[in-house]
Order: structure tokens, then sequence, then C-alpha cells
């Protein structure tokens, strides 16, 4: 009985190893709703080149690429976890108002090309220049990257 038992969770442990990093692309309907209504408010004249779900032993994400090269992350409940705009800017309203004033007041020159949130309300936002600058859950600056 012993033997069945473990013969049976090394079989159940091989098959959620293989469902590990499993990719597979779905359609944008299949999105949760949330991460259908951020993009249609954000990214209304964007076209997705590829939708995908992401599974990670417990983890699912999706990952929306648009044709313009733009990429947006999200968690498995639809809400964004990381924005890179490669060659454009953040959509106006994602970012956080006190670090869009931040980089207007110190990088007047820069745009927000990137955003991720972090742990417990952090956000890190990438500028046109590479320059990565990573701020607390109060937005102060607490970290410069380049």
């Amino acid at each position: 009985m012993k033997r069945l038992l473990f013969l049976l969770l090394c079989v159940a442990a091989v098959h959620t190893a293989s469902k590990a990093g499993d990719d597979r692309p779905v359609s944008f309907e299949q999105l949760p709703a949330e991460s259908r209504q951020m993009i249609e408010k954000h990214f209304p004249n964007q076209s997705a080149a590829l939708v995908k779900m992401e599974c990670d032993l417990m983890e699912v994400s999706y990952e929306v690429i648009f044709t313009s090269g733009s990429k947006v992350e999200f968690d498995r409940k639809g809400f964004w976890k990381e924005i890179n705009c490669k060659y454009t800017e953040v959509p106006a309203g994602i970012v956080p108002e006190q670090i869009t004033d931040y980089v207007r007041k110190n990088y007047p020159a820069l745009k927000i090309t990137g955003i991720e949130k972090k742990s417990r309300r952090r956000h890190e936002v990438k500028l046109q220049n590479g320059l990565e600058l990573e701020f607390d859950a109060h937005f102060n600056l607490i970290d410069i990257d380049d």
C-alpha cells in the first residue's frame, strides 16, 4: 500500500513539474476582465500580436505583446504587474502621480518607458535612457540603477 501511494505521489509530482513553465496562447477574451478593461482604457489603438497565459507551479499570469513592441504582464486576477513600452511612453494615468512629478522635475527631457510593481507597493520605473528608478510605498526614491 505504501509503495502504491509513493508511486501515485511520484506520478503527480512529475505531472505537476511538467506543467510548470507552461506558456500557451489564449484569446483576448480569455484574459481576466480587469486586464481587458485596462488594455481598452490605456492601449485603445494598439493591436495585440500575442496574448498568452503563463503557468508556473502555483502561479498563473498573463502577458499581452502588442504589434508596436509594447508588453503588459498581468497577475492571475488581471491586475498589471509590469508594463514595457520600449519605444513609447507609458500611457498617462498608469504611473502614480507622485512618480510622474518626480521624473518631470528631475529628468524633464526623459520619458517613462516602463514600470513594474514590486512587492508591497514598491514601483520601479525605467526611463528612455535606460536609467531605472525605484520608489518605496510612499513614493520616495530609494534606488537608482543605470
